[in-house]
């Protein structure tokens, strides 16, 4: 609000002018003496110093000339200069006695300015060629010849290597392909003037043609209606996803919402035995059902007490479950706990959350799983085992102290373990594999009888016989495929395999952003540490 004479000039005039000048030019000169531009990368201009202020002008003069009837503006030159001046002195003392003060005000004036500044550069990136006059497309890009977004796809690549491979190998007329060299900002940590000074996420938002931000988005301005991330199929191509994903989600929304966003899924294997064909596998565990598949075709189980060996479908299902057995025992024993004193437990039909609220049935199981482990195929050293109870939870805690490989081990069965979902699946898959018969077994192949002596050597004994013949070929990454196989595995469009991105509950995947993506650590650690026993791939 501007008055002179206590006339109320509400278009302004020179004391007005001389205000914002001397406004800005006292920022401007504090914030350079006192190294707050960071070394010239952010310029202040008058509406940064303005934005969000109330301020109230009022000027007393003998001979004031007003422009107009309505007196609405100031005229005299001389004034301009001394509401300058005078701004600048005081303003300046105030800033110079008071330094926290003015330093806050300047943290504001400056992120006025990037947001200036970043806007600026989303009004740039949104201009594409043949859409807006004077745009032009990324060098990188090697665009299709299709102009119509319905029938157009990109590819976004990790690195010049597969972009190679996948220039060569694509359909020109739908398919465009833009390769990102390294990883690109994590956007959930950074300021959005910080995001669009990233040259990757510049090239990205640039190809796309929608721009980004809630302001400059336009998804009428997406030049591809499948916008599709590529990546190697290990544990860089999976942070290099998830951090394209995250400006997807951030910066893009719509994109998603839409439903134009997806995710190819490249071979990390590629098998081939005899004559038959190549196949292309995504992951480990597909590469271990195709060997154990292989592995029991032509076996059979010969399992005491049965009178039909096992074969087929019904084997490979036990075998599976031996093996899951045998992971969520290698997770346990990860944590000093002895997994054949686990097993032994789960092993008991009658042993559950519910025995650890009766002493008398606790060590009714010790004695139980003491014998067990005196005739186990393992000679076990002394096992000690205690009771204690658990007031908190009137309950039980059962703990064994044993003896493997030479080293002392501690277990703790208390109502924790026994409640929770990989102790419950332990208990259901003993009992499923003790209905079909304890070891030891034999495996017959043609006419030879093999003797094998417990689980673990079954699925050694399988996954060798699935091996003999068999080549395997592990892909480090999309750039050791020739632009043939890239095709036939992953780009074309009769054969491949997409995986839509879709948000089922915003809030939830506001979280796991939030959480797993910021720059809050504590939220990060208590994440991992919750859900670090749930996981079930795990590449390392």
């Amino acid at each position: 609000f501007s008055f002179a004479n206590n006339i109320n000039t509400y278009d302004g005039g020179t004391h007005l002018v001389g205000f914002k000048a001397g406004l800005t030019r006292t920022l401007n000169a504090y914030a350079s003496n006192n190294n707050l531009l960071k070394n010239g990368k952010v310029s202040i201009q008058g509406d940064d110093t303005r934005e969000g202020l109330n301020g109230v002008i009022s000027v007393k003069l003998s001979n004031p000339q007003f422009e107009g009837q309505t007196k609405a503006k100031l005229g005299n030159s001389d004034v301009k200069g001394l509401v300058e001046a005078l701004v600048n002195e005081k303003l300046g003392t105030f800033f110079e006695e008071n330094p926290p003060i003015a330093k806050k005000i300047l943290e504001k004036v400056i992120d006025s300015a990037r947001a200036r500044e970043a806007a600026r550069k989303a009004k740039e990136l949104s201009r594409r060629k043949g859409f807006l006059e004077g745009g032009s497309l990324p060098g990188k890009l090697a665009d299709c010849q299709e102009q119509d977004p319905r029938e157009s796809e990109i590819f976004i690549v990790e690195g010049d290597s597969a972009g190679g491979s996948a220039k060569q190998g694509r359909d020109r007329r739908t398919q465009a392909i833009l390769p990102l060299r390294g990883k690109i900002l994590n956007v959930e940590k950074a300021r959005f003037d910080q995001i669009l000074s990233n040259q990757e996420i510049k090239t990205v938002i640039s190809a796309l043609g929608t721009g980004a931000g809630k302001d400059e988005f336009s998804l009428e301005r997406l030049r591809y209606h499948r916008v599709i991330i590529m990546t190697d199929a290990d544990v860089d191509g999976s942070h290099i996803r998830t951090l394209l994903m995250t400006l997807f989600y951030r910066q893009m929304f719509p994109l998603i919402e839409g439903g134009y966003l997806y995710i190819a899924q490249p071979p990390l294997f590629r098998v081939k035995k005899g004559k038959e064909g190549a196949n292309y596998l995504v992951s480990e565990e597909n590469l271990e059902d195709f060997i154990l598949e292989k592995g029991i075709e032509d076996l059979k189980l010969i399992i005491p007490g049965n009178k039909n060996p096992l074969s087929g479908k019904p084997l490979l299902e036990m075998i599976k479950k031996v093996i899951r057995q045998e992971k969520i025992l290698s997770r346990l024993a990860k944590k000093k706990m002895d997994p054949e004193v686990i097993l032994s437990f789960a092993q008991l039909e009658d042993f559950s959350k519910s025995t650890l609220k009766s002493e008398k049935e606790v060590k009714r199981a010790i004695e139980t799983v003491k014998r067990a482990l005196k005739k186990g195929p393992k000679a076990k050293g002394e096992v000690d085992f205690q009771v204690e109870k658990d007031p908190e939870h009137g309950s039980i805690n059962l703990s064994c102290s044993s003896s493997s490989n030479g080293s002392r081990q501690e277990t703790l069965l208390d109502l924790e373990l026994v409640s929770s979902a990989q102790f419950e699946e332990l208990r259901k898959i003993a009992q499923q594999l003790g209905a079909l018969g304890a070891p030891p077994f034999q495996l017959k192949t043609g006419e030879e009888l093999k003797e094998v002596g417990g689980y673990s050597q079954l699925v050694q004994e399988v996954f060798a016989f699935g091996k003999k013949g068999v080549e395997i070929q592990r892909y480090k990454g999309l750039g050791e495929m020739n632009p043939e196989q890239l095709w036939e595995t992953t780009m074309n469009p009769e054969s491949r395999t997409l995986l839509q991105v879709r948000v089922e509950d915003a809030v939830k995947a506001d979280e796991i952003f939030t959480v797993l993506m910021g720059d809050q650590v504590e939220p990060r650690r208590e994440f991992i540490q919750k859900n670090a026993l749930s996981v079930t791939n795990l590449d390392i």
